[in-house]
């Protein structure tokens, strides 16, 4: 997009937003994401929208590169993007969600000095008052110990705040396509974990998240449980995979969205069978200290 400073990390860092039937608030990300210092290419991924969002961006920002799909493919479409992406590193924004003026030169240094870090999670302030992410400041804790230099290691982030290593991304082949939007980070983090990637909490790069209004909660809480359940079978050893199924299912009685989550969950068995995967001893290791609490 056009260049508004002269200090950046050009050429560096490329941002994928994804996207379906929220035109106006994603025509608002657009002009958010147009103050940062550049040159800094802007892919957009429209899953499918019926409202006209493609035509809208062209007209408004025609220097976004629009790929528009036929299909929803959720967060699968953020690496449609990242295929598209021709810079080494990619943030990710969602149609409600933008960067700081400094946030990806900052990512940007912090992936060039850690040849080993695979994801910058940022910290993520949420709407106009700029409340803090309750998932960022479970990160800032994470009892997994620091990279120097850099921040806590972590074994999970939000999409809508992180700048993700081109390469470690594709490497591991990106977000499942079952998945959809809604706690789709935990699986690739730990897929990340086990070819050697690590994920840091930096609390320096900053996203802003004002939720759409047309987001639909209800629906995103139900996949987060189903996808959270699907993410400990395909990658968890065994006792932690039980444990953690007991813990959730055991708010069946008060809690509709895992009643509504976990039968989604459980028709999915085939092919969770099918692509089971558990963690090595190490990565387990890692899972369970997160599980324990600092």
């Amino acid at each position: 997009m056009t260049p508004s400073t002269a200090h950046s990390s050009p050429g560096r860092v490329t941002v994928v937003v994804i996207t379906r039937d929220r035109r106006e608030s994603l025509l608002h990300t657009l002009d958010q994401l147009r103050r940062l210092p550049g040159p800094v290419p802007v892919i957009v991924v429209d899953n499918a929208s019926t409202d006209g969002s493609h035509v809208a961006v062209r007209e408004r920002h025609p220097d976004v590169d629009v790929v528009r799909l036929h299909r929803n493919l959720g967060a699968a479409g953020r690496t449609v993007g990242v295929l598209r992406a021709r810079t080494p590193y990619v943030a990710f924004s969602d149609d409600d969600s933008w960067w700081d003026v400094r946030a990806l030169d900052g990512a940007a240094r912090v992936l060039d000095r850690h040849p080993r870090i695979g994801v910058v999670a940022g910290r993520i302030l949420v709407g106009p008052e700029g409340r803090l992410d309750p998932a960022s400041r479970e990160m800032a804790d994470s009892p997994l110990g620091e990279v120097p230099g850099a921040g806590p290691v972590v074994l999970g982030f939000v999409a809508c705040g992180a700048v993700v290593r081109r390469s470690a991304y594709l490497e591991v082949d990106g977000f499942h396509p079952r998945y959809g939007v809604g706690g789709e980070e935990a699986l690739l983090a730990i897929d990340l974990a086990e070819r050697g990637w690590q994920c840091v909490y930096v609390d320096g790069v900053v996203a802003r998240h004002h939720p759409s209004p047309q987001r639909v909660s209800g629906d995103r809480e139900v996949r987060v449980v189903r996808n959270d359940l699907w993410t400990l079978w395909l990658r968890h050893r065994p006792v932690a995979a039980l444990s953690g199924s007991f813990r959730r299912l055991r708010r069946w009685p008060t809690d509709p969205t895992i009643r509504s989550g976990a039968p989604q969950a459980a028709r999915g068995w085939r092919w969770v069978l099918g692509e089971r995967r558990a963690v090595t001893p190490a990565t387990g290791r890692l899972l369970r200290r997160l599980s324990e609490g600092p």
